[in-house]
């Protein structure tokens, strides 16, 4: 690999979510270049990585945007660069990051509590799964983003009649998630973002109604009919912290969120979504008094300097 490469390649889809970062990089003169998803092609023979680090910012909302979206593509591409030798960020992440399903095992996993869930693949077995949940409930599908693919039914006839239909969510790999619908305490979620595996921040995401689109970002706030959401960060206790921690290990997420809600029901914590996409908040000053962007390219600029070191040494790091 050739020392005149860029330090990092940032991967991403989306054409704008990724300024703020972009931005970073800049102000902390970092050589790096943007590669865009679409149009990009790669020989399984040859086609090397075109940085010393990859950054992967692979977003799960991107069939929303684009049929042919690079969810799966992505997870060949990153493989193909680690059999290489090249580093890439946040790609162990992908198979945690592709399905709802996989997140709530491995909450379960942990001792941790989710929401009531089953899982599907056909929408004829929705009514039958969703026997012994508590009406209403949620029909998640499995890859989802930016709330997306989420529709409430209120009984057991909604249910039925959207599976007869086929007009429940499925998503782009078939599977639907059929979740108890659990009312959260003060109308909030909260999102604990996590750098190198440990916390960095988290916030109390609140929105008016009932909806699912509670993403906190620049580029979430300006879409076209995206919900009014307020934003306060708070300090989560230490056995929230060391249960987001340690769903973070097993995620093998290097950057990444976790979200929770608290159930209004029974005031039990329900963790309910893993994030390895991290777009950070908007306003960051005023809402956390700092900006993550700058932390999270501190942590890279490391670890391109270790992947340098280890390529001098005639080691993989």
């Amino acid at each position: 690999m050739s020392d005149t490469l860029p330090d990092l390649a940032i991967v991403y889809e989306h054409p704008e979510w990724f300024e703020p970062l972009f931005a970073a990089l800049e102000r902390a003169g970092v050589s790096y270049v943007k590669v865009p998803l679409a149009g990009h092609g790669f020989d399984p023979a040859g086609s090397p990585a075109p940085a010393t680090v990859v950054f992967s910012r692979v977003a799960m909302s991107s069939f929303l945007r684009d049929p042919e979206h690079p969810i799966f593509y992505a997870q060949s591409l990153f493989e193909h660069w680690v059999g290489q030798g090249t580093r890439v960020v946040n790609a162990s992440a992908l198979p945690i990051d592709t399905s709802k399903a996989r997140q709530l095992s491995l909450i379960a996993r942990l001792g941790l509590k989710g929401p009531a869930t089953r899982v599907a693949h056909r929408q004829a077995d929705l009514p039958a799964a969703a026997e012994g949940l508590r009406f209403p409930v949620l029909v998640k599908a499995d890859i989802g983003g930016s709330g997306s693919g989420i529709v409430r039914y209120d009984t057991p006839e909604d249910l039925v009649t959207a599976a007869a239909e086929r007009s429940a969510p499925a998503g782009v790999n078939g599977i639907s998630l059929i979740q108890e619908y659990a009312p959260r305490v003060g109308g909030k979620i909260t999102r604990v973002e996590t750098l190198a595996g440990k916390v960095l921040y988290a916030l109390d995401v609140e929105s008016p109604g009932d909806t699912f689109d509670l993403c906190p970002a620049d580029a979430c706030m300006v879409r076209p009919g995206a919900a009014a959401l307020t934003m306060t960060r708070v300090e989560p206790s230490a056995e929230i912290v060391d249960a987001v921690e340690r769903i973070a290990a097993a995620g093998h997420l290097e950057i990444g969120s976790v979200e929770y809600l608290v159930d209004e029901r029974d005031g039990s914590v329900l963790f309910y979504d893993i994030n390895a996409l991290s777009n950070f908040v908007a306003r960051p000053m005023e809402v956390l008094g700092f900006e993550p962007h700058d932390a999270l390219v501190d942590w890279l600029k490391g670890i391109v300097a270790e992947q340098k070191a280890a390529r001098a040494l005639g080691v993989k790091a």
